[in-house]
């Protein structure tokens, strides 16, 4: 028993999560990690040369080796871009009055009342 380790391999969807606990050899690499825990034929949509994996949420590349207690997570990409929401978001408050249209800062009670003067 000293010749494995074991690991778990994890991946998830909305609809569904897996974690898989398995015995591999010492020396394994995450890709053998996850060929032997058979999650591959669970969930089909993974791609191996498309989504990115990691070992307790650090990623990593399917050549790193393997220690005991590891747990190989397989990341679904992002449907939308994080920096891009955000803009999406403050520009949409500089247009309902939420946001200063020059600085982008918050509007307060007495930035409208200045604002309603001015008018």
């Amino acid at each position: 028993m000293a010749d494995k380790i074991a690991i778990e391999v994890c991946y998830a969807i909305p609809e569904k999560q897996s974690l898989l606990e398995v015995l591999v050899p010492k020396d394994s690499t995450v890709q053998q990690g996850i060929e032997q825990s058979g999650i591959l034929n669970i969930h089909s949509d993974i791609e191996l040369d498309i989504n990115k994996v990691g070992i307790w949420s650090r990623v990593c590349k399917l050549d790193t080796i393997l220690s005991e207690g590891d747990r190989i997570e397989i990341y679904r990409p992002l449907i939308a871009d994080p920096k891009e929401v955000r803009k999406m978001r403050a520009q949409r408050a500089k247009e309902e009055g939420r946001a200063d249209k020059v600085t982008g800062g918050r509007v307060t009670n007495k930035d409208k009342t200045e604002a309603n003067k001015n008018k």
